[in-house]
C-alpha cells in the first residue's frame, strides 16, 4: 500500500507541477508560455530575449495577446513612417544616407515602403476608377470614334487648302503627301473599328506590320477590356521589375566614384521610386475630386524631388546635382518606357 501511495503521490506531483510550469511551448492558464530554451531555435535563455535569434523568451497563446501583437505591429509600422514619409518628402537625401549608414530602426526600409506603396496605388486608382477597371471596351471605340472626326475635319481643311494652292498655281507636293497620310490614319481607324486587322490592307496586301505582333493587335481589337485587365495585372505583379532597371542608369550616373557602390545605388532608387508612387496616389486622389488642374501640377515636383535626392544622397554641388538631374529624368522616361513596354507584353501576350 505504501509503494501504491508513494506513486499517487508522484503522479499527483506530476501533475501539479505540470499545471504550475507547463512544458515548452504550452500555455498555462494566463496564456503564457514558460519555457527554460527557445522556441525558435532552442538556445538555452538568459533573458527576456533569446541571446541568437532575439525571439522573445515568452511568448503568448491567447486572443487577447495576438491582439496586443497587431496594435504593437501597427504602431510601430506607424511611428516609422510618420519619421520616413516627411524626410522622403523634403529631405530625402538626408534620409537615405542614414539609412545606408546604419540607421535602419527609425526608418521603414525602401523594400517595405516601395511594397506598401505599389499596392496602396494599385488599391487607390482601382477605386477611384483612374483605371478604368469597367468599360474599357466602350471607352476604346469612343476615343477611336473621337479620332476619327478629327482626322476627317484635318483632311477636309488639307483638301480645301489643296484647291487654294492650285488656284494659285502653288505647288501642291507636299500637301499630297499630308493627304494622302491622313487617308492611310483614317482607313487604319475604320478597320479597328470594323475589327479588322491592321495588316491587311484592301485588296489583301500587308502593310508591313510583323507577323508577331499582328495577334497583338487582333486581341486588342477584339477583347479590350480582357487585354486591359492583364496589363493591370501584369504591372501589379511585375511591379519590382522597375528597380532592376532603373539601377544600371545609376552607375552610368557615377561611373568614377567608388565611394558608392550597387546597394547605395538600390536604397535611393528604391525610396525614389516609392515617393514617385505617393505622387501618382495623390494624382488619383485629386482626379476623382474633380481637381485635375492641381493633379496636373504635380507633374512639376519630380525633377525638383529627383534634384534634391541626388545632390544631398551623394553629395553633390548645385551645378553637378543639376546635370544629373536631366540626365536622371531621361533615364527614368526609359526605365518606365521599358517596364510599359514589358508588362503590356506579358499582359496582351498572355
Amino acid at each position: 500500500m505504501d509503494g501504491l501511495d508513494g506513486v499517487g503521490e508522484a503522479v499527483t506531483g506530476g501533475l501539479l507541477a505540470r499545471a504550475l510550469e507547463p512544458a515548452a511551448g504550452e500555455a498555462g492558464p494566463d496564456g503564457h508560455t514558460h519555457e527554460k530554451n527557445c522556441l525558435n531555435c532552442g538556445t538555452r535563455l538568459t533573458g527576456a530575449y533569446c541571446s541568437a535569434c532575439g525571439q522573445k523568451a515568452h511568448i503568448h497563446r491567447s486572443v487577447r495577446a495576438f491582439f496586443a501583437d497587431f496594435v504593437q505591429g501597427l504602431y510601430n509600422f506607424e511611428g516609422k513612417i510618420w519619421r520616413t514619409l516627411p524626410m522622403l518628402a523634403w529631405c530625402p537625401g538626408l534620409m537615405t544616407r542614414r539609412y545606408i549608414a546604419g540607421e535602419r530602426a527609425r526608418f521603414i526600409s525602401p523594400v517595405a515602403l516601395y511594397l506598401f506603396t505599389v499596392f496602396l496605388m494599385f488599391a487607390t486608382l482601382n477605386f477611384t476608377g483612374a483605371l478604368g477597371s469597367s468599360g474599357t471596351g466602350k471607352n476604346f471605340k469612343e476615343g477611336l470614334q473621337t479620332e476619327l472626326k478629327k482626322d476627317q475635319a484635318k483632311l477636309a481643311k488639307l483638301e480645301a487648302d489643296r484647291k487654294e494652292a492650285l488656284a494659285a498655281e502653288k505647288p501642291v507636293a507636299d500637301l499630297d503627301r499630308r493627304i494622302a497620310r491622313r487617308k492611310e490614319d483614317i482607313q487604319n481607324t475604320q478597320r479597328m473599328l470594323s475589327g479588322q486587322p491592321l495588316a491587311v490592307a484592301d485588296g489583301g496586301d500587308e502593310q508591313g506590320v510583323p507577323d508577331w505582333l499582328r495577334p497583338f493587335i487582333k486581341n486588342v481589337q477584339e477583347n479590350p477590356d480582357v487585354v486591359s485587365m492583364k496589363i493591370q495585372d501584369a504591372a501589379s505583379k511585375y511591379s519590382w521589375m522597375l528597380i532592376p532597371l532603373s539601377v544600371p542608369f545609376m552607375w552610368l550616373l557615377f561611373p568614377l566614384r567608388r565611394k558608392y557602390n550597387t546597394y547605395d545605388h538600390t536604397v535611393f532608387v528604391t525610396y525614389s521610386l516609392s515617393f514617385m508612387m505617393m505622387l501618382v496616389i495623390l494624382a488619383g486622389i485629386l482626379v476623382a475630386l474633380g481637381m485635375s488642374g492641381w493633379a496636373g501640377l504635380l507633374f512639376f515636383v519630380p525633377p525638383f524631388h529627383m534634384y534634391r535626392h541626388l545632390k544631398q544622397s551623394y553629395e553633390l554641388g548645385r551645378f553637378s546635382a543639376i546635370v544629373r538631374t536631366f540626365a536622371l529624368v531621361t533615364f527614368a522616361f526609359i526605365a518606365a518606357s521599358l517596364f510599359a513596354a514589358a508588362t503590356v507584353a506579358i499582359g496582351a501576350m498572355d
